[in-house]
């Protein structure tokens, strides 16, 4: 059941960033430059004060991994999700059936 789970959570994220892939394709012919979302501009647009509040946490408990996330941040939010959603989707496939033994 919680393999399940997060398959689906998997599916949506490759959907999500399958999405977002069209959106920021769409907006680059529109705008004849290349325009991608970066995943701290999604962050903002969702939730402002959460991402500024997630940043003083993380300032205040480990400083030198803010670079690291802020990296994380500047990535296109299709890459992202896309990379995050094969993933999901990768650790928890089914099982194989086993070939010549019963399982007890």
């Amino acid at each position: 059941m919680i393999r399940g789970f997060f398959r689906l959570v998997g599916l949506l994220l490759l959907a999500g960033g399958f999405i977002f892939l069209v959106y920021d394709g769409a907006r680059s012919i529109a705008d004849q430059a290349l325009r991608l979302t970066k995943l701290g501009e999604f962050w903002n647009d969702v939730n402002q004060a959460s991402q500024a509040s997630f940043r003083a946490m993380i300032e205040a408990n480990a400083p030198s991994l803010w670079t690291p996330i802020r990296l994380l941040l500047d990535q296109p939010v299709w890459a992202i999700m896309g990379v995050l959603g094969l993933l999901l989707l990768i650790v928890f496939r089914p099982r194989r059936p086993l070939i010549g033994y019963s399982r007890d």
